[in-house]
């Protein structure tokens, strides 16, 4: 015997201003109980970067916008499982290890990939996160 399951609904998830929408993407996406963001940027709910040269201030808007996409979803950063860490300088882990700490304290610690890349969308980012999140 089979069991048919109906295939959840995607809705797409923005903010007021949605900052992504420019360019034809989601800035998230849940289906059911689970969100997917796309990658986060350091950039102002008008699309200007933010901390130009300051990896640390970029990393903070960026999971600024990753909390505030999550939570316009239903979810928030505590209920993060799983991030994908893009930067141009993997010698900003320890940086980010900090905000992590900061941002992500609750155990079990999330499941996170730090990748360093040789550039990102726009020349002067120098951090992009994307994660998956789960609405309770």
């Amino acid at each position: 015997m089979s069991v048919t399951q109906p295939a959840a609904e995607r809705v797409r998830v923005s903010a007021e201003p949605d900052w992504y929408e420019s360019a034809g993407i989601s800035l998230g996406v849940r289906v059911g109980n689970l969100v997917f963001t796309s990658g986060q940027a350091p950039i102002d709910a008008q699309g200007a970067t933010v901390g130009v040269g300051d990896f640390e201030a970029q990393a903070r808007q960026a999971l600024a916008n990753l909390s505030t996409v999550l939570t316009n979803a239903g979810s928030s950063l505590a209920e993060v499982v799983k991030a994908t860490v893009f930067v141009t300088d993997v010698a900003q882990q320890d940086i980010f290890a900090k905000l992590r700490a900061e941002h992500f304290p609750d155990k079990p610690h999330l499941a996170e990939s730090f990748v360093e890349v040789s550039s990102l969308a726009n020349a002067e980012w120098m951090i992009e996160i994307e994660a998956i999140g789960l609405v309770r």
